[in-house]
């Protein structure tokens, strides 16, 4: 039981900067974290080995999130959109790029690199809160459009364009930062 523990002790900070990442509140996180690892310690068995620990602890921190989400939704910003359009930025009035996006190469390649993660995860941080946090809760926690509505009150239609909104800056970012980079052309 002990190499267990000491198992999960060293997979804590990685479970802490996702949650933190998810839920943008440290006190929350911390909790979601503590949450996850007791669970994993009160029941063992439950991990069969199938996947590695880490996908595991991840798995059961995804409903710890949920469930922190859902307790403190009533606490997390509602505010409108952000005043900044991005859209005229990137788009001609007639709806075309202003400047072509460039070749990104084998998506796939570029998914399976840990710096391409590193640089996502870095450009999802800079989201604005709202944009961020939606974001989060549709992409990685893969929650339901009408669940995020009831948690946050907000319309599917304004759910939508937050979202799309976040998909631009994420994309622009990584234009910058990861795809604009030599060597990181896939």
């Amino acid at each position: 039981m002990h190499a267990i523990a000491q198992e999960l002790e060293a997979l804590r900070p990685q479970l802490l900067k996702f949650a933190q990442l998810q839920l943008r509140n440290a006190a929350w996180a911390e909790d979601a974290v503590s949450e996850t690892l007791l669970a994993a310690l009160e029941k063992p068995q439950a991990f069969a080995g199938r996947s590695q620990l880490r996908s595991w602890l991840i798995g059961i921190l995804k409903h710890k999130l949920v469930d922190q989400i859902r307790r403190n939704c009533k606490e997390m910003s509602t505010t409108g959109a952000d005043a900044e359009s991005i859209e005229d930025d990137l788009f001609a009035a007639d709806g075309h790029w202003r400047d072509t996006p460039q070749d990104w190469g084998d998506p796939e390649r570029s998914l399976g690199q840990v710096e391409f993660f590193r640089v996502l995860e870095a450009c999802a941080e800079k989201l604005p809160g709202q944009q961020g946090r939606l974001f989060m809760m549709r992409e990685w926690l893969e929650l339901e459009t009408d669940e995020i509505c009831k948690q946050l009150g907000i319309t599917p239609t304004n759910l939508w364009v937050m979202l799309h909104r976040a998909r631009l800056r994420l994309r622009e970012c990584l234009q910058l930062n990861w795809f604009g980079q030599p060597g990181h052309s896939a």
